[in-house]
Formats: structure tokens, C-alpha cells, sequence
């Protein structure tokens, strides 16, 4: 796949074949890709939890929130939950900034994944006291954000922002996801 159908591929899926397994090696392998990321002054402030336990996700899950604009919709059901997550944390005993590395690493990680045949979201919206409670976690660590990671059962759907301007993405009666981009001339300031 080339580079710019990876990218393409690469959405914020939300809904999982939660029965497939995602073992340790494979999240291991996309940690892998996160040591070839820039980072901020070469700091590398970034450590990382790998959860693949089924009883680590679901307390995983339950301190998420999921999709901001679907405000009807509580998250995924059971059997379509992620099936792991990596859980991104900045080490203060190497650096109190991580600048922008954490996006760096994590479109890193979410490539790795779609060239597997995963999918993945990024969390930032998280009650990290709780979920630092349950991963006790050394004071030294700051969550930052939580991945989640599946195989993916649903449809993601690139389209146009509309006359409206409306970027808010939205499901149809059959749970298509729709997500509105801005078009190429509209980012291109002349």
C-alpha cells in the first residue's frame, strides 16, 4: 500500500471486532515505530502501557469518552470494544514538555496499525486520575492520551465540508460514519 493510501486509510474508527486479538509482539512492533519519530530537542519523553488484557480493557474503556458529536451515542457495545490500547505517558524525569511528539508518535503508531489490517483512535478526553489509579502509575508519569486499537467493522467515509461549513462527522441509519474534510484549495492560503 502506498503512502498515501495508508494515510487514507488511517481514520478514527470507533467500532471493533473486539474477539480479535491483538497480542503483546504487535503492540510491541508499533512502539517500535514510535523511536523513529522527531522529538523535541531529541528529549524523547514518551513511555508507554500496553494493554491487551481483557479485564485491563474494559477498566481501560470505562475511563474514556467516546465521539464528542455523537452525543447520543455512549461508545462502542460490547463486542465491538477495542481490542488493545497503548496508553501514551510523558516521563517528567526526562522532560516536563513533550511539545508535539506525542502526535508524531502516535500517527506512527495508527499507520503501523492500518499496514496490519488495524485501525485506531486517539483519546484525549480520559479521566486520567482514574485511569492512573488503575495502572498505578509512578507520580513521575502524565497521561497524555489513550489509542485505541481493533480490527475494525465499520465504515468510515471520507466527504466534502458542505456549503453550510458543518465539520461535524455523523452516522447514517445504517451506522456509515462521515466524516467532512475541507478541500485542498481551502487549505492552501493564496
Amino acid at each position: 500500500m502506498n503512502f498515501k493510501d495508508l494515510a487514507k486509510k488511517n481514520r478514527s474508527y470507533r467500532r471493533f471486532d473486539e474477539q480479535f486479538v491483538i497480542d503483546r509482539d504487535t503492540l510491541v512492533e508499533l512502539i517500535g515505530l514510535t523511536r523513529y519519530a522527531a522529538s523535541g530537542r531529541n528529549a524523547q519523553p514518551l513511555k508507554y502501557v500496553l494493554s491487551y488484557d481483557r479485564n485491563l480493557n474494559e477498566q481501560v474503556f470505562s475511563t474514556l469518552s467516546w465521539a464528542g458529536y455523537l452525543t447520543a451515542w455512549p461508545g462502542p457495545e460490547k463486542g465491538e470494544r477495542p481490542s488493545a490500547y497503548i496508553i501514551v505517558l510523558l516521563d517528567r524525569e526526562i522532560s516536563d514538555n513533550y511539545f508535539c511528539d506525542d502526535g508524531i508518535a502516535m500517527q506512527n503508531i495508527l499507520l503501523g496499525a492500518v499496514g496490519k489490517g488495524l485501525g485506531g483512535c486517539i483519546f484525549r478526553t480520559i479521566n486520567k486520575p482514574h485511569l492512573k489509579a488503575i495502572l498505578k502509575l509512578q507520580d513521575r508519569f502524565e497521561i497524555i492520551d489513550v489509542v485505541a486499537l481493533g480490527k475494525p467493522v465499520e465504515t468510515v467515509v471520507i466527504t466534502n465540508v458542505g456549503e453550510d461549513g458543518d465539520i461535524r462527522y455523523y452516522r447514517d441509519e445504517n451506522g456509515v460514519h462521515y466524516v467532512p474534510k475541507r478541500s485542498l484549495d481551502e487549505l492552501i492560503v493564496k
